[in-house]
């Protein structure tokens, strides 16, 4: 079975950088086929990669928009044939629409293909210029991405980047964005994240459980008041019924004392039984914190591919915790 990742962004984006950082450090098959096409007649990035051991198979006639199906699916499925590679990567032209390639790989119905990740690399310093300027096949790139990588964020404010983000998942909610700079997150990690399905949504669900097994501890043997209102007691209710939560992602950095900060005044946020974060610490690395009732701490971590925040609780305001946490929670 051969994997098929897809790799796409606008001209310059970044695109053979990441493919390069991946085949160093991430990717563990040697039989790799690398697909590139290029906008025009001459396939500028060969030289680069060629000395990476990565077999080149350039279509030079034309954009990838305009030729999938015909030269595309012929020269795939050549490829497979011919080399039987366990993983194929694919960077089509800058100007070409992901959904595009995405279909031109379906509709082949090649039995020895598995789809692995879309990853879109978004410039983050020119992402307003382009969506305004070329907003169709930008946006189609943003919007049928699996994994969304920030590029060129290096320079940027913590409001710029942060804008960038939120503009994203916007356009695509259910994406990985990566908003931290590459050089500090290993191949392997890049690789995780493309191959994973977005976590925010499990570690929310991990958290309430968490915190509704905290909750049943405490209860005498009737068990306690809902805090819903129902006036029923807390066995049989879902978690959903029980527990108000917020989640999300943020490129919002933080200091440790900030941090502790923040755990110190929770418990004038609302009833808050679970809260669990990684961020970007302002002094360089990355913070995880994890807090329970009257008790918090804040580590040092490994880098992430964003921040994450996450609070559970019950009447919760959240007006104070976005105050807290420097961002507007809905």
């Amino acid at each position: 079975m051969t994997k098929v990742d897809i790799f796409s962004g606008f001209l310059g984006a970044g695109k053979t950088t990441l493919i390069k950082k991946l085949i160093a450090e991430a990717y563990e098959e040697k039989d790799i086929v690398l697909i590139e096409n290029e906008f025009g007649e001459i396939g500028v990035d060969t030289g680069f990669l060629r000395d990476t051991g990565v077999q080149i198979n350039e279509m030079v006639a034309g954009c990838i928009c305009c030729t999938l199906v015909g030269d595309f699916g012929n020269a795939l499925n050549d490829v497979i044939e011919k080399y039987n590679p366990s993983r194929i990567l694919i960077e089509p032209s800058g100007v070409g629409k992901l959904s595009d390639v995405i279909i031109a790989v379906q509709e082949l119905h090649n039995d020895k293909i598995e789809l692995g990740g879309f990853t879109t690399v978004v410039d983050a310093k020119r992402y307003k210029q382009y969506l305004r300027n070329f907003g169709e096949f930008y946006k189609n790139q943003v919007e049928n991405a699996s994994s969304i990588f920030l590029s060129h964020q290096g320079s940027m404010s913590e409001e710029g980047l942060e804008e960038c983000r939120k503009t994203l998942e916007e356009m695509n909610p259910t994406a990985n964005i990566v908003t931290t700079d590459w050089d500090q997150i290993s191949g392997k990690k890049l690789l995780e994240i493309m191959e994973s399905e977005k976590t925010l949504g499990a570690e929310i669900e991990k958290l309430r459980e968490e915190a509704l097994n905290h909750d049943h501890d405490d209860d005498d043997e009737e068990g306690e008041l809902c805090p819903c209102g129902c006036g029923h007691r807390h066995h049989g209710h879902s978690a959903d019924e029980v527990f108000e939560e917020i989640g999300t992602t943020t490129a919002n950095k933080f200091s440790a004392d900030e941090l502790e900060d923040i755990l110190d005044t929770l418990d004038e946020c609302g009833e808050i039984l679970r809260s669990k974060g990684i961020v970007e610490n302002v002094d360089g690395g990355w913070l995880e914190f994890d807090y329970v009732p009257g008790e918090g701490e804040v580590r040092e971590t490994e880098a992430e591919a964003t921040g994450m925040i996450v609070v559970i609780g019950t009447s919760l305001k959240k007006d104070k915790l976005g105050e807290l946490f420097r961002m507007e929670f809905e």
